[in-house]
């Protein structure tokens, strides 16, 4: 199975480049961290290392915003944004998008 996200910067139109985003797991009632990447040029993260696996279970991501708005010269109103989801199908590849702006964001499961 495999995971991958994108950030789309809607208020220039324009990958997130260089966002740093961490991937967790839900272990009991606590959050694992498995891996860690920044976004690249395309503002696409689709490899999180050699020895993550993503089976079935509830997992986020958590996406550093902050640091990316700043250097934008946007203002900062979610200094960081995270999205929950559940893999129930192991053999599936999941894409989790995130659009960004300076006030809102958005998310759906993608392709």
């Amino acid at each position: 199975m495999s995971l991958s996200t994108h950030v789309l910067d809607s208020s220039s139109g324009l990958p997130a480049t260089g966002m740093a985003v961490r991937l967790e797991r839900l272990s009991g009632s606590d959050w694992e961290p498995l891996a860690a990447a920044k976004t690249n040029s395309d503002g696409r993260i689709t490899d999180w290392g050699p020895s993550v696996e993503v089976p079935p279970a509830t997992y986020r991501l958590v996406f550093e915003t902050s640091s990316y708005l700043v250097r934008q010269n946007l203002p900062v109103f979610f200094p960081e944004v995270t999205i929950s989801f559940v893999i129930t199908d192991g053999s599936r590849h999941h894409h989790v998008p995130l659009l960004l702006s300076p006030y809102a964001y958005s998310t759906y499961r993608g392709s």
